[in-house]
């Protein structure tokens, strides 16, 4: 997974992490990413302060920069939280929920990807949760909790966002109505997969709506597109660990 990290005074995102998990030693690895070079800006999380190091941790110990972006299992909501994810109350595999959820959280500017993968039809499959609502008006907020699973739902570039003219924004088909927008970490997938296939190929379905969950929460949805040809998804130089480069 990569963890991508917003410098505001540029108003840029950097990928500037990656996690990793060693099935054969048990352990998890965090490194830190060329694209984290690229801004002034950016500093190291505590306590890993060496962006040349390779940093390792237990299974039963991930490190805390992604285990605070997980809901503790002690929480009373715990079981609704998994419910609203679409996922069975005892998954222990971290890696899902971040990439469901992004691992975001409204006190810092981070972001979590997971690099995807062909599905086992060899196309492009992601699950993600719907941003935005706060922003929509009522009647668009009604729209969403009248969705059902299995309703197919709208791609479309909003060029005209004052605050993100890359946005990608889900629609339905009758009314036309906005109902959210696609995660940012998305935004570069979207965008290619957009300019490399035939639209009516890329399908969106709901897959949950979560009527009594926080507007964060309440839209779960799939995409399942065509894999472009010479699609190589967090393979630029940015994505490259700083700790490798001279092995």
């Amino acid at each position: 997974m990569y963890l991508s990290w917003e410098d505001q005074t540029q108003h840029k995102w950097y990928p500037v992490g990656k996690l990793s998990f060693d099935k054969a030693k048990k352990t998890y690895c965090f490194q830190y990413l060329k694209g984290a070079s690229k801004s002034n800006n950016f500093k190291p999380f505590s306590p890993m302060l060496d962006l040349n190091a390779k940093y390792e941790s237990e299974e039963n110990s991930l490190f805390p920069l992604f285990a605070n972006r997980l809901l503790a299992k002690s929480r009373p909501e715990y079981k609704s939280f998994m419910k609203w994810l679409n996922l069975a109350e005892n998954q222990n595999n971290p890696f899902l929920i971040l990439a469901i959820t992004g691992g975001i959280r409204e006190t810092d500017r981070l972001e979590v990807l997971q690099c995807p993968v062909k599905n086992g039809s060899d196309k492009y499959e992601t699950t993600f949760l719907i941003h935005g609502l706060r922003y929509l008006p009522t009647h668009c907020i009604s729209r969403v909790n009248s969705l059902y699973p299995g309703e197919k739902l709208y791609i479309m570039r909003d060029i005209q966002n004052p605050f993100d003219p890359g946005a990608f924004a889900l629609r339905t088909e009758d009314p036309v109505l906005i109902v959210g927008y696609c995660p940012r970490y998305l935004v570069r997938d979207f965008h290619e997969i957009l300019q490399n296939c035939d639209p009516e190929s890329i399908i969106v379905n709901v897959e949950k709506v979560n009527k009594e969950a926080p507007l964060n929460l309440r839209l779960l949805c799939r995409l399942v597109a065509p894999w472009p040809r010479e699609f190589k998804p967090c393979s630029s130089e940015e994505y490259n660990p700083i700790s490798e480069e001279h092995t």
